[in-house]
């Protein structure tokens, strides 16, 4: 094993960190106190704090993460190899000191220290030190115009940098809604990607340090920079995935720093010679099989844009939204790019290159992509599309997928898929991918078994793509229903579903019926029936083996099946013709009792009299009536002093118990009629001014509505005089409530308790 300058005390050190980790995370499970080792992995100024919770899952994330960690500052700290110094010159002895000084500054990320924004402005000068300096290390083996890009590049991500945090630091938000700035957030890993592959032809660097890099920019494609996470309620039990994974995903990333510490030990060590070896090519195939694994990808594209749409996935499916959500506006550029790419057909360019050169890696790497580039567009076919765009439609257009006259933020359902599905993208990419592996597979001496697996894997892919006859499309029913003030107002019509439609419903969605099997919005209602039907003769046939095999109960099918089983319509018209026996009796005995009540006998002849013929009752107990003028609303007491009755301008409130019935009486006099107390439990009188002459009471919630109390729909000044007592019946003393309320025009809006008795 190759020694290092300083290995015995970096190894040391990192076991002696994991030690400390998995103390804490012992200490964590037993005491339930997990935020130290969340704030010495991931989080060392403690910002997550607060929202950390004794999650037994947390230490068995956390630890192996500690152990990328342990080892990343290993890398760092052991040093170049022992043995004798490489001599590269002074521009490459400068480049070492400033690689080091990056990697202190970027360790000091993971120390519990404030914020020091000058400090990052003094690493920007280090940095644009390291890229003029590589920019010269890199004369004597790559040609001048990387270099220049590589120059450009990174002088810019770090203009850039320098920009925003001095910006920031003065409250001018420079940046703040411009949609254009995606283009600096890609400096940075264009500057690192075209260094990698300088790295990788000049023999100073280790093949280790340039896989280091990409991995570095591969984490930093899963920033996230450009997105505003907030967390809104919720159970405190709920883990917070959104604000933990910024912290986890940063914890993690420690490539960059094994990048630029390797890339300064690599400096300082003589590397042994590589030994360059010619690239293995495929025997050269018949070119109609080739040209069909060119032309295959360029099919779907072609129909396509033939529409119009150059996209292949487009914004609206569900691996755009996790690119969205989860990372920053650099992959979503880059994401953006390589749907653009694939639905002009640009694979096809790849594979012609591939067959072209047919070097072993190339078609490996060919193969491979196209195999996972159909995985993906299987996924995106076969998953639901509820997206949803906290502002504009990112670099889309969107007149091709947004809905005329849809509003910010874009719901899923106003965005359109204009394009064919991605399920053809997917099959002409499987397809050409194993037309690849059928021409250009290596010989049998130099598979390995990832091989074979890859095969089959790809087999099945496309398998899984080809229609079978008992999976054929059919009609798929719109279970959106218009809600009531859509169909009132005009704007839709009413829609009825049919039986077998109700039951498709049901089982759609995340709110299907209970122990049940819940289907994707898109699957036929030919295939939803189907398993319908099945379980409705596991209902007909009440096997208690068959139940208890499938670990169903049978009462839990009969409602769902309902509509569409014989059996268990049987059982639910029985239940219902009972409840409605039950309803009529209970109405039957409320009826009599409103016909057992006295009637009320005036003492001077009313204008009018309406003795309500049927009980009435409240959802809340409260019936009120509201005559709006164009005024500010007025609200009403709901909790008078004298419990019955309150009233303001066009208000008027009458309480009640929610419970039992109400036998109503009203009364309309064309003067003040005589106090009545006997035979009540209370009796009040308030003021009333009713400015459009509707004095009608009502329940909106329970439909409970009065006639007009009001004189001939007179306006103006009344008062309102409410009798209420319980009613016995049936030895209970109570059992139903009495209401009569007299109206009579009169001024004042002194409130007069004639009777309050408990």
């Amino acid at each position: 094993m190759r020694r290092h300058r300083f290995g015995r005390l970096a190894a040391g050190f990192s076991a002696l960190y994991l030690a400390a980790v998995l103390v804490l995370a012992v200490v964590g499970l037993v005491t339930g106190d997990l935020v130290p080792l969340w704030r010495v992995v991931a989080d060392p100024n403690g910002y997550l704090a607060d929202e950390i919770r004794p999650w037994p899952w947390l230490p068995a994330l956390l630890v192996p993460i500690a152990a990328v960690q342990a080892w990343a500052y290993r890398e760092v700290l052991r040093g170049r190899l022992l043995g004798e110094t490489a001599r590269h010159g002074r521009d490459v002895r400068i480049l070492r000191v400033a690689l080091y000084v990056m990697v202190v500054y970027v360790l000091t990320w993971r120390l519990p220290i404030p914020y020091l924004w000058w400090l990052s402005l003094v690493a920007d000068g280090v940095e644009l030190a390291a890229i003029w300096l590589f920019f010269r290390v890199l004369r004597q083996t790559i040609r001048r115009w990387p270099r220049v890009l590589m120059l450009m590049t990174g002088t810019l991500s770090v203009v850039h940098d320098v920009v925003t945090t001095i910006a920031y630091q003065t409250g001018n938000y420079l940046f703040a809604g411009q949609s254009w700035t995606w283009v600096l957030d890609i400096l940075w890993s264009a500057w690192l990607v075209s260094l990698l592959v300088a790295q990788s032809r000049d023999p100073r660097w280790s093949g280790a340090t340039v896989r280091a890099g990409v991995i570095a920019v591969l984490f930093s494609l899963l920033s996230f920079g450009s997105v505003s996470i907030v967390a809104f309620g919720g159970s405190p039990d709920a883990v917070p995935w959104k604000l933990l994974m910024p912290s986890l995903l940063g914890a993690v990333s420690v490539f960059s720093l094994i990048w630029w510490a390797r890339s300064a030990h690599d400096l300082g060590t003589l590397q042994p010679p590589a030994s360059r070896t010619e690239p293995v090519r495929a025997r050269a195939r018949w070119w109609p099989l080739p040209a069909v694994a060119i032309v295959l990808p360029l099919v779907p594209a072609a129909v396509n844009l033939a529409r119009g749409v150059p996209f292949w996935l487009g914004p609206k499916n569900v691996l755009s939204d996790v690119v969205r959500e989860y990372t920053g506006s650099e992959a979503g550029a880059y994401w953006f790019a390589l749907d653009l790419l694939i639905g002009v057909g640009a694979p096809a360019v790849l594979i012609l290159v591939a067959v072209r050169r047919r070097t072993r890696t190339l078609l490996r790497v060919t193969t491979l992509s196209l195999f996972l580039l159909g995985g993906a567009g299987v996924v995106s076919a076969f998953t639901s599309q509820r997206s949803m765009f906290f502002g504009e439609l990112w670099l889309y257009p969107e007149s091709l997928y947004v809905e005329q006259g849809a509003t910010v933020p874009y719901e899923g359902d106003q965005l359109l898929s204009p394009g064919i599905s991605p399920a053809w993208y997917a099959l002409a990419l499987t397809a050409s991918g194993l037309i690849l592996l059928l021409l250009y597979a290596a010989p049998p001496v130099h598979r390995v078994r990832h091989h074979v697996l890859l095969a089959g894997l790809a087999s099945a892919v496309a398998l899984c793509l080809l229609p079978t006859a008992d999976q054929a499309r059919g009609p798929v029913t719109d279970c959106d229903m218009p809600e009531p003030w859509e169909i009132d107002t005009g704007e839709v019509e009413p829609r009825e579903l049919t039986a077998e439609q109700k039951f498709v419903c049901s089982l759609r969605g995340e709110y299907g019926a209970q122990g049940l099997h819940v289907f994707p919005g898109t699957t036929p209602d030919q295939v939803v029936l189907a398993y319908g039907r099945r379980l409705c003769g596991v209902h007909t046939r009440n096997d208690p083996r068959e139940l208890a095999r499938l670990k169903i109960d049978r009462a839990s099918l009969t409602y769902p099946l309902a509509g569409i089983c014989p059996s268990a319509t049987v059982i639910v018209q029985a239940a219902k013709t009972k409840q409605d026996q039950e309803i009529a009796a209970m109405q039957a005995d409320s009826q009599a009792m409103c016909d057992a009540t006295p009637r009320h006998r005036p003492r001077i002849k009313p204008a009018r009299v309406i003795r309500m013929k049927e009980p009435q009752w409240t959802d809340y107990g409260v019936l009120q009536t509201y005559e709006g003028d164009g005024e500010e609303e007025t609200e009403p007491d709901m909790d008078p002093g004298n419990g019955l009755v309150s009233s303001a301008r066009g208000v008027l409130a009458l309480m009640t118990h929610s419970d039992f019935d109400l036998c109503v009486t009203l009364e309309t006099y064309a003067r003040r009629p005589p106090v009545e107390t006997k035979g009540w439990d209370k009796v009040v009188e308030v003021g009333y001014y009713s400015p459009g002459g509707e004095i009608v009471l009502y329940d909106s919630l329970s439909g409970t509505e009065l006639p007009n109390l009001a004189l001939n729909g007179r306006k103006g000044h009344y008062r309102i005089r409410v009798h209420y007592a319980w009613f016995p019946w049936r030895g209970e003393a109570q059992s139903g409530q009495r209401l009569l309320i007299m109206a009579y025009p009169g001024k004042g809006d002194k409130e007069i308790v004639h009777r309050n008795r408990k």
